[in-house]
């Protein structure tokens, strides 16, 4: 009887789910399995001191307004109109994060250089802005 009635006491709640296997190539413990092995980088870090965890990803690289100013600059230096369509923002935020992580760990790269951000970073990025779908591109290697 207490069965029934707690299962029809109301709509059942978000399920648990069970933690992910830690990849063998992180060593920060906060890395999330990549779909390429390029992209299963770790930032080398213990747990204690991972870059993805710093309070600079808080303030320079997750923070909305920063990235709403980051990503005005960067249309207005490549000369396009900045003009956000419905359900763009988190792409658009995610996207502007990476340029803002990229700066802060490597500085500026220049046309064609790019490198690969550490799989604890691009997903706390991720997590913060999230895809709906959860489809994301992934690195893309120079076209030079």
């Amino acid at each position: 009887m207490f069965d029934l009635a707690h299962r029809t006491s109301g709509p059942p709640g978000p399920q648990p789910q069970p933690p992910a296997a830690q990849p063998t190539w992180c060593v920060c413990t906060n890395c999330k399995e990549m779909p390429t092995d390029i992209e299963r980088k770790c930032c080398g870090e213990p747990a204690d001191s991972c870059i993805a965890m710093m309070q600079h990803m808080d303030e320079f690289i997750l923070l909305e307004g920063i990235l709403y100013f980051a990503g005005r600059i960067w249309a207005e230096v490549r000369a396009e109109a900045d003009v956000v369509g419905p359900g763009e923002s988190n792409r658009r935020f995610r996207h502007a994060a990476y340029r803002q992580f990229v700066v802060w760990q490597y500085g500026a790269l220049g046309h064609g250089r790019r490198v690969v951000i550490p799989s604890c970073c691009v997903w706390r990025i991720r997590d913060r802005y999230p895809d709906p779908l959860g489809q994301y591109r992934g690195f893309v290697a120079s076209r030079v």
